[in-house]
């Protein structure tokens, strides 16, 4: 069973299989392969990017989505998401996409459930499909990913995107650094993390982060004026930046803090590419997902079964 839970378990022919599904997507090739198939969205945390493009991704493969209301669903009276993901199976469901606060809120269900599960978000954990695009994104700017310099900036404590991106970037061969405020270091990258002004410097690409506050324990201490003169991306930052380098953020974009308003849609900004590449990578993962892998097989890819 091809889940898709995080980028641990993908390897690297995993991942090249579903990067190249993408662009074959982008290119215009294989739309409605899955005419009928009904698949169930389930949306535990407020979502705009994520939940649209999985349902703009299924349209485009012919899927029929079912977007449970969870408000409206038997969750509210106590059904576990194990008893909602069975009774939706034996309705015909024929796969999952699901968001949920719960840091691997999936341990457990994977092996109990007979179709693919995808995870779109799980508390300050995984965010798979995220980094599968943020690595097209990157792809389609360099040739290889070995010896790039990534830096990640921001929020790092409790962001999904910095936790699965550091993992796959690294694994791919590229060099991760952070930097941002010293109370969202991460324990095990502390030696990783370098200053604002050195990060700009040194990225091929800079990854900024939504600063999270629903994940906030108390207020942030500086206001947002002084969060974007000490750790965000101004006008004057980015000058310094190397002429190659690429702007990324897995937005929302909080404009003006994490990143000045004129640098959201400028020339190095890759953000609306990423929203876009979004789409195909869904496309690609749900691809994958759901066949028995014969096409990769065929063209001398292996592919892990689960």
């Amino acid at each position: 069973m091809n889940h898709l839970l995080s980028m641990n378990e993908l390897s690297i022919e995993d991942i090249q299989y579903i990067l190249n599904k993408a662009e074959e997507f982008k290119s215009g090739k294989q739309d409605k392969i899955f005419n009928d198939k009904m698949i169930a969205n389930l949306f535990f945390e407020p979502s705009t990017r994520t939940r649209f493009s999985f349902e703009a991704a299924e349209h485009r493969l012919g899927m029929k989505p079912l977007n449970v209301e969870v408000n409206g669903s038997s969750v509210q009276k106590g059904e576990t998401l194990y008893d909602t993901l069975r009774t939706l199976e034996e309705i015909g469901v024929e796969a999952f996409v699901i968001r949920h606060p719960e840091n691997r809120y999936f341990d457990g269900l994977a092996e109990k459930i007979n179709v693919p599960i995808i995870n779109a978000g799980d508390g300050c954990g995984n965010h798979p499909t995220q980094s599968l695009l943020d690595l097209l994104t990157i792809q389609q700017e360099f040739i290889v990913l070995q010896g790039l310099t990534v830096v990640i900036v921001g929020d790092i404590l409790h962001s999904r995107v910095a936790r699965s991106n550091a993992e796959v970037l690294r694994k791919m061969g590229a060099k991760v650094m952070f930097s941002g405020p010293e109370e969202w270091f991460v324990d095990e990258w502390k030696e990783d993390f370098i200053p604002m002004d050195e990060a700009v410097e040194a990225a091929d690409a800079l990854m900024m982060l939504r600063i999270q506050h629903e994940r906030h324990s108390s207020s942030m201490l500086l206001t947002k004026e002084e969060y974007h003169q000490q750790y965000g991306l101004t006008l004057e930052r980015e000058k310094k930046m190397k002429s190659h380098s690429i702007i990324m953020h897995p937005a929302p974009v909080n404009r003006g803090i994490e990143i000045a308003d004129e640098l959201v849609e400028c020339e190095r900004s890759r953000i609306f590419q990423q929203v876009q590449n979004g789409v195909f990578i869904r496309m690609a993962v749900l691809k994958w997902a759901l066949t028995t892998n014969q096409e990769a097989v065929d063209h001398g890819l292996l592919i892990k079964k689960r």
